[in-house]
């Protein structure tokens, strides 16, 4: 497999064990609770992180396009200055905060810890699956074309870095929310 790729596995398994372990012996209120007015409780910010269910459709065209295509690659790829942004400007610490889809918002009612956890984690192995699927694929002329605008077209190694700095973003926005590191931005 593709060291990027393989990184990309390392990078789902670390943001499942975060989200165990961020929501490990946490109350339903605990996780409902929203730190200040017009903040995301920990419930939101991973609702919002399950709205990747959303995504995964365009992920899978993008890889049997790219097969159909004939586009493989054993690389190393580099992608272009809007995907580097788009990956930096999603990692935590956030330092600028963008507007959410409607598309992917989360739901704004009391939701059910175990349930959303679990939703999450088997997610993350749909997302590792796509992965998978990518290897010997060209990441770099393989595009995403994103499910939010379809003026927003990203590589496909470039498009599953920048889901991960995404759930790390908002996995720290989580945390901030129980109480359990920074105060999110």
């Amino acid at each position: 497999m593709h060291a990027e790729l393989e990184d990309d596995l390392r990078q789902i398994a670390a943001v499942k064990a975060e989200a165990q372990r961020l929501l490990a012996g946490r109350s339903g209120a605990e996780f409902n609770r929203r730190p200040a007015p017009g903040r995301w409780s920990a419930a939101e910010c991973l609702d919002h992180l399950n709205a990747i269910r959303k995504v995964l459709p365009a992920i899978d065209r993008t890889i049997a396009g790219a097969r159909a295509r004939g586009l493989r690659s054993d690389g190393p790829f580099r992608y272009g200055w809007f995907t580097r942004w788009m990956i930096r400007a999603f990692e935590p610490p956030p330092r600028r905060r963008f507007k959410n889809p409607k598309l992917l918002e989360p739901a704004h009612e009391p939701l059910a810890t175990s349930a959303v956890l679990r939703e999450f984690l088997s997610l993350r192995d749909e997302l590792a699956a796509r992965v998978r699927a990518a290897d010997g694929l060209d990441l770099k002329r393989a595009i995403v074309v994103s499910p939010v605008s379809r003026f927003v077209r990203m590589p496909l190694g470039g498009y599953l870095a920048f889901l991960l700095a995404h759930d790390r973003r908002h996995l720290w926005q989580a945390r901030a929310a129980l109480g359990s590191g920074p105060a999110s931005a």
